[in-house]
């Protein structure tokens, strides 16, 4: 695996000083993360016969190594424009919405988000259906885990970027003994504490901590556990929540435990060997963040290129080698058994049924009262 640990650190640095100004500017004047209807038929996007020209691509922070890109570029002759600027799901829509209501994607050609945006976006009619004869790698090496998600059963708007697991991130120097979701809570970690900007990771993972079912939570239960977390905001316990970002708060030493992505541990591990993923007593949460096409997108076809290209197994085996989140595509395995059988044994590339089995898929709040839960939620991380 690379080790890019000065680079990375300057990388988050950077990252976060970006995604926390837009934030403010966001929590400042107020967001609508909601939207229209979906109006009409939802569109295809058709691709032409060769791609060619440039291609724009959104994606989440440290997850891609830094040979792919150019590689593809080479061999696909394609120019790429790839920001890193996906640092949380309401972030990134609330970014792009006024944009995507009038079927405009800023010139993105992909953008990357979790299995729940992914599904309110193509509700609201801000995301093309795919030409799946377009992409035949795709539909050759997705992993059969991951072919029928309830959320877009055939995909026929969804590939999976890559998978992987809501828990602990930790510093085992500065907290030894974490093992379960509610040691964020204990005065030992006083101001020490992080937590994810995302409702339906950090929540649910409460939740599974004081014994909920959180497949059949109650409004009351998702309820219950925001309040326990503005408790913890209110005395201080937890010092901020956070999208990607988090990662700086645990590099710099200023936060021991953060609610965070498993994949992140491995790649902070580079600059401090002490900072680990904790699988929590009470489980995790999955969940896959998925390439999309938005409405507008200037250029599906090379979409369509960069889709086939990374779902080739040995181009994906380098890219899970950088970032080690559970990859979608079959093959890796076998490729790192034979270059890297470290990597082929890893839990958190290739998760076991018995390392997950407390683990939970990503919930939805009640329908009825998701509207509720989302703004109690968002006032909680805004201070409103």
């Amino acid at each position: 695996m690379e080790t890019e640990g000065a680079g990375r650190r300057l990388a988050r640095l950077m990252t976060a000083l970006t995604v926390g100004v837009a934030a403010f500017a966001l929590a400042a004047c107020g967001s609508d993360l909601g939207g229209g209807e979906r109006e009409g038929e939802i569109e295809t996007a058709t691709a032409d016969t060769e791609a060619s020209g440039e291609l724009f691509v959104s994606n989440w922070p440290f997850y891609i190594d830094s040979k792919s890109l150019p590689e593809f570029e080479q061999e696909s002759g394609l120019t790429v424009e790839y920001k890193e600027d996906v640092n949380d799901n309401n972030s990134i829509f609330a970014k792009l919405q006024p944009r995507l209501q009038n079927g405009e994607s800023e010139g993105r050609d992909i953008i990357v988000v979790t299995d729940w945006m992914a599904k309110k976006m193509y509700d609201l009619g801000y995301l093309q259906n795919f030409d799946k004869s377009a992409i035949p790698t795709v539909e050759e090496n997705l992993v059969p885990n991951l072919q029928s998600p309830s959320f877009d059963p055939e995909r026929s708007y969804s590939a999976p970027w890559q998978a992987g697991m809501t828990g602990l991130v930790v510093n085992k120097e500065q907290a030894p003994d974490v093992t379960s979701v509610n040691d964020i809570f204990d005065p030992q970690y006083k101001g020490k504490v992080t937590v994810l900007t995302e409702l339906r990771d950090t929540v649910p993972l409460v939740m599974k901590a004081d014994g909920v079912d959180v497949d059949n939570a109650t409004t009351e239960e998702w309820t219950a556990a925001i309040q326990k977390l503005r408790e913890a905001v209110d005395s201080g316990q937890i010092r901020s929540f956070t999208g990607n970002d988090y990662t700086d708060d645990l590099a710099r030493g200023d936060a021991s435990i953060a609610i965070g992505w498993s994949g992140d541990a491995v790649q902070l591990q580079a600059d401090d060997p002490n900072i680990q993923f904790v699988m929590p007593d009470e489980g995790c949460i999955v969940w896959a963040d998925n390439m999309v096409i938005p409405v507008g997108a200037p250029n599906p076809t090379a979409a369509y290129e960069f889709m086939n290209y990374v779902y080739e197994p040995e181009n994906q085996a380098q890219i899970a080698a950088y970032n080690s989140y559970v990859t979608p595509v079959s093959g890796v395995q076998e490729i790192f058994e034979k270059e890297d059988p470290a990597l082929a044994k890893s839990e958190l590339i290739f998760p076991t049924e018995e390392y997950q089995k407390n683990c939970s898929s990503q919930p939805e709040p009640p329908a009825d009262g998701v509207e509720a839960i989302e703004k109690d939620f968002e006032s909680l991380i805004t201070g409103g």
